[in-house]
Order: structure tokens, then C-alpha cells, then sequence
């Protein structure tokens, strides 16, 4: 009982420790395409539009979505991936993203110190424009997306664990970014900076689609 206190109190300080760096509002959307190395463009307004339907036509509207939300603790980064129309509103959207399988807190604070098993789906809010706090739609061929889609798919078999220093959801997400050919930041960044910093880094970068290396803690 001491020995589960005393894990309890540590996490209640690393916390407190990371809330000293606080998530900012919601970013802009960013958005861009695969195949002529596209710098991000924000998609807001008026241009935001005329970038939406130009990279539609161009690219039949199948699109690749980093994105992060907030969440009670360090927030939660995922995919989202699917077809989307000339305004650019998703058509039944599919999400992929790494964690702890139970909606108690319990399994939650326990992956802070052992691997605990691990969805790698849809969670409550991913979907919600309000929970949004960053994010990157990857405009890409239908081509280009199968064999994303298939990557996926192979991360999410390849996933069954989840741990907050070892294998997070940003480390889910960074293996599919890795597997376009993507660097990635580090996995120890609030999920709002990690977004943030992919685009960044990778701003301009051609996809090289690649089998995954899978990096599972389990």
C-alpha cells in the first residue's frame, strides 16, 4: 500500500512538474501536399478554401492528419486519415492512435511505471473541432494513401502496449510519420508540441513511403 502511495505521489508531482509548460491556444490548421513538396500552408479563410480544392482536385481528396488534442493530462496525439470533400470536410474519417485500453484512470497511472495494455483506435474527443489543439492534414494520392493505410494497420496489429516514457501515443504517431519518410521530434514533448514540430521539421519533405520499424515497449 505504502509502495502504490508512493507511486501515486510521484505522479502527482511529475504533474504538477509538466504543467509548468502549459499546452497555448489552438494552432491554426496547416495543410499541404505530397507530391510537389508543399510547404504547409494555414488553412483559414478565404486561401484556406482555395487550398482545400486545389489539392482535392489534384489529389482525388485523400488526406493523412496529424493531430493532437487536450486532454486532463499531457493531451493526446493520433491520426486521422480518410477522404475528404472540395471544402475540405472529412467523409468518414478513421482514427489511429496509441492508448491505455480502460476509461478508469487506474491503467493510466500505472503505464507511467510498467507497459499496460493498449488501444490503438478512436478516444472520446478526437474528433471534436473544440478538443483540437494542433494539427497537419497531409493532402496525398490514392496510391500513396493505400500504402499509408496499410502501414497503419500494421502499427495498430504490431501495438498492443502502452507506456509514458517508453511507448506514448506520440511514439505510435512518430512510427507512422517514420514510415512516410518523416524525422520526428521527441516523444517526452506535450502532444500539442510534438504536432507542432513535426510540421516543422518536415516542412517541404517529399513522402517516402517505407515499411515500418515497429518500436513497441512491448
Amino acid at each position: 500500500m505504502a509502495l502504490l502511495g508512493g507511486r501515486l505521489l510521484f505522479v502527482a508531482l511529475m504533474a504538477l512538474t509538466t504543467a509548468a509548460c502549459q499546452d497555448s491556444g489552438p494552432q491554426p490548421r496547416f495543410i499541404s501536399n505530397s507530391d510537389d513538396g508543399g510547404t504547409p500552408v494555414e488553412a483559414s479563410g478565404a486561401a484556406a478554401r482555395e487550398v482545400k480544392t486545389a489539392s482535392v482536385a489534384k489529389d482525388n481528396g485523400y488526406f493523412i492528419e496529424f493531430r493532437s488534442r487536450y486532454a486532463l493530462s499531457y493531451g493526446h496525439t493520433y491520426v486521422v486519415f480518410g477522404r475528404s470533400t472540395k471544402s475540405g470536410e472529412m467523409i468518414n474519417p478513421q482514427v489511429a492512435g496509441l492508448h491505455p485500453a480502460s476509461e478508469s484512470e487506474v491503467p493510466y497511472v500505472m503505464g507511467h511505471f510498467v507497459p499496460v495494455k493498449a488501444e490503438t483506435g478512436w478516444s472520446d474527443g478526437d474528433l471534436e473541432e473544440q478538443y483540437r489543439s494542433a494539427s497537419w492534414r497531409l493532402m496525398v494520392t490514392e496510391s500513396e494513401y493505400n500504402q499509408i493505410v496499410a502501414n497503419i494497420r500494421k502499427l495498430q496489429a504490431s501495438s498492443p502496449v502502452w507506456h509514458a516514457a517508453l511507448y506514448n501515443c506520440n511514439a505510435f504517431v512518430a512510427d507512422i510519420a517514420r514510415s512516410i519518410g518523416f524525422k520526428t521530434p521527441a516523444i517526452q514533448l506535450r502532444s500539442q508540441q510534438f504536432v507542432t514540430k513535426l510540421r516543422e521539421m518536415n516542412a517541404g519533405r517529399k513522402i517516402v513511403i517505407h515499411t515500418p520499424t515497429i518500436s513497441s515497449a512491448g
